[in-house]
């Protein structure tokens, strides 16, 4: 019987690159949030091999996919003889910043796992993780997370009431942002590529605080520096959500999603009536966050 999962994404409150290494990743100190919002994934037992179909008619589903590479080294790491098919749901969008991708390679090995009667314990899925990309290790344990070095290295939280009290309003502008460009380009902005240590612990002190406003004054991203200096619009966008009385904005990851968060589902949803009337986004939503 084929065994259905979904698949999360996430917001960034705070992305501070630290500096970049020898070995060409960015060191970076980073608070991500699980934002109950999901792809779908379907997975069934095969004899042999990996098929990967999926909604998304310009989504590769050969060995480049994530899902497919997840897989492959779920298979492989398990030494099992016997294959996979896997159905992908997309509905989070792609380039956002919300780490769709890396979820549905994380979900992959989640299920596979359940799927083959638990070969694997959470450690060895740990370490297959961050073979496959940086923030696949935070989607295994789907709580919020401190995650330093390039990002692999997870440290599971508590959810802080001043989130869980909060409703989420996203939007993505229908156009999306590279990562490596995104990295690549922090060269041009010596402060953001330079960021200052520590960021990330205080970032949860003002978490466990649970003031929204104060919260807001503390949101970093070294990204937002080249991402909204090449697309204004995306500038405009937070300046705007801020000038209503977002409390909090930001742009999430590499972009190009930008977020705020309200203090009530009504504000939420009347922001983004606003907003949709003069930026006409491409997708928007609202999530509560408890």
């Amino acid at each position: 019987m084929p065994l259905v999962k979904p698949s999360p994404c996430k917001i960034n409150l705070l992305l501070n690159i630290l500096c970049r290494r020898l070995d060409g990743f960015h060191e970076l100190e980073t608070v991500m949030y699980p934002v109950p919002l999901h792809d779908r994934l379907t997975l069934e037992e095969t004899q042999a091999g990996i098929e990967l179909t999926c909604s998304h008619p310009t989504l590769s589903t050969g060995p480049d996919n994530l899902v497919h590479k997840a897989a492959r080294a779920f298979l492989e790491t398990a030494a099992i003889d016997r294959g996979v098919r896997i159905h992908l749901e997309k509905r989070i969008p792609m380039e956002a910043g919300l780490g769709g991708g890396s979820g549905n390679a994380a979900t992959t090995l989640l299920g596979m796992n359940e799927l083959f009667g638990d070969p694997l314990p959470m450690e060895t899925l740990d370490r297959v993780a961050a073979t496959l990309g940086s923030d696949v290790n935070f989607f295994l344990y789907n709580r919020p997370a401190l995650a330093v070095g390039r990002g692999e290295k997870v440290e599971p939280l508590d959810p802080f009431p001043v989130m869980s009290r909060a409703s989420l309003l996203l939007l993505h502008p229908g156009f999306g942002i590279s990562t490596g460009w995104a990295y690549q380009s922090l060269a041009r902005f010596p402060d953001a590529l330079n960021g200052r240590p520590g960021r990330a612990r205080e970032m949860i002190g003002v978490l466990q605080e649970g003031d929204l406003r104060r919260l807001g004054a503390a949101l970093y991203n070294s990204l937002e520096t080249p991402a909204l200096e090449k697309y204004p619009y995306l500038a405009l966008l937070k300046e705007y959500l801020l000038a209503e009385g977002a409390p909090a904005a930001l742009m999430s990851g590499s972009g190009s999603t930008v977020f705020a968060l309200l203090e009530s589902a009504d504000q939420a949803e009347d922001l983004r009536g606003k907003v949709q009337a003069r930026f006409e986004p491409a997708w928007s939503a609202c999530v509560g966050l408890d």
